[in-house]
């Protein structure tokens, strides 16, 4: 531990014990984490290696952390986001003997260094959220003779898998990297659920104003997109889409929604949500027409989505008028209220996912690291779904933790399913 303390960079260790006690809640709540946890004490499949956590540094990334160092690893953990660090549970982080480099408001430059600071840990595998710690590698030339030795990781989130693709299409990426999100048990439970309960979550915790009998814009129909519909509808609230896909579109049409473009739909909203991981989605143009009043928030992983420089542009005015809640006043006189800076609203401005959903995820990434570490050598440097027996694993073990039974196919029914005679 003392080693821990001595090397990372936090706000202050005598906030350990808060953060333990959130640690201690989640842990209560995520049955999965403890049955690997179990195993991974039982089996040491990091014995001698060393990993570096890239992630929202909160309760259940923490006890995720905290079960992959059970497993015999050498723990570093960096943050993914500024805004999402809470500064007691790195605390209680470092006291557990996991190094950390990470604080609560980091400055960009800081938040830079502490990646870097991380990486010359120098890990033999990662779990990566956005991408930055794989970008890092492999745009920093100093790094280059490191790229060699990493056997490869996991990455947690979409946008962060669109730039390892990239980085594969153009032959650029170095080493293996396992698609988490792509996994069934991720994005059709973390995704929808998770993201459509935590969003909602930050909004009303952060604005303590009600979602029955107003509209509700969502830019984005894919899973998070989905989920911040389907608990606005359940909240009470009127529920228009904004899509660039026509069929994302028809699928929000036939669950229920109205669909428009932004410009159309920014003359009728009262909250606005961007989930695409895509820049410039709520811009001039549509701040233009908005109401007096409309409250803006992002749930993409980056803080492009609603246009900044353009409400920096045109507003006469900037006031915080409440924690995470910016005030935009323009020269004719309306209001619109920006929450969490344009970052992660329910990680920025809450505590994020519901920590039974994260259980899952979190199963995930903790199986793939082990996955990684154990094969990794031996992969051609590519992005990897997560194995379809991992993903039925994870399934298999949120259902027995409900105490939920299921059919199986008869031998009979296997060779039907596999035979293409009748």
């Amino acid at each position: 531990m003392s080693t821990a303390i001595e090397n990372s960079m936090i706000t202050d260790i005598k906030l350990a014990p808060q953060g333990q006690l959130k640690i201690d809640w989640v842990a209560q709540h995520m049955p999965l984490l403890n049955t690997l946890k179990a195993e991974f004490e039982r089996d040491l499949p990091f014995k001698g290696k060393k990993v570096v956590i890239c992630l929202h540094l909160e309760a259940k990334t923490a006890y995720l952390a905290l079960v992959v160092k059970a497993g015999g690893a050498d723990v570093c953990v960096c943050a993914s986001n500024v805004l999402s660090t809470q500064d007691d549970v790195v605390a209680a982080l470092v006291e557990n003997g996991i190094t950390a480099f990470a604080k609560y408001g980091a400055s960009t430059d800081e938040y830079h260094m502490h990646i870097n600071k991380a990486l010359d840990f120098n890990p033999d595998v990662i779990i990566d959220d956005g991408g930055d710690l794989v970008s890092t590698l492999h745009s920093d030339p100093a790094r280059a003779e490191q790229l060699k030795t990493i056997q490869g990781g996991c990455e947690e989130t979409t946008t962060g898998i669109l730039r390892l693709k990239a980085l594969a299409n153009e032959g650029a990426l170095k080493f293996p990297m396992v698609a988490v999100n792509d996994a069934f048990c991720k994005y059709l439970f973390d995704n929808r659920y998770g993201t459509g309960q935590s969003v909602w979550d930050g909004i009303m915790r952060t604005t303590n104003l009600v979602v029955a009998g107003k509209t509700a814009v969502i830019v984005g129909y894919g899973w998070c997109g989905k989920g911040c519909a389907m608990r606005a509808k359940g909240l009470g609230a009127r529920v228009i889409v904004t899509e660039v896909d026509p069929i994302k579109a028809v699928e929000a049409i036939m669950d229920g929604h109205e669909v428009m473009p932004i410009t159309e739909a920014a003359k009728y909203g009262d909250f606005y949500i961007t989930v695409t991981g895509n820049k410039d989605c709520i811009t001039k143009e549509a701040f233009e027409v908005m109401k007096d009043g409309a409250i803006l928030c992002n749930a993409g992983h980056f803080d492009v989505e609603i246009s900044k420089p353009d409400l920096n542009a045109m507003s006469v005015k900037q006031r915080e008028v409440r924690r995470n809640i910016q005030e935009y006043t323009f020269a004719d006189g309306r209001r619109v209220f920006l929450l969490a800076e344009g970052r992660l609203v329910n990680l920025a401005a809450g505590d994020g996912h519901p920590a039974e959903v994260m259980d899952m995820t979190f199963a995930l990434q903790a199986l793939g690291l082990r996955w990684i570490s154990e094969n990794g050598r031996n992969l051609e440097a590519d992005v990897y779904s997560v194995p379809a027996e991992m993903d039925r694993y994870v399934a298999e073990l949120r259902l027995k933790t409900w105490n939920v039974a299921i059919d199986k196919l008869s031998e009979e029914q296997e060779r039907y399913l596999n035979s293409w005679a009748e």
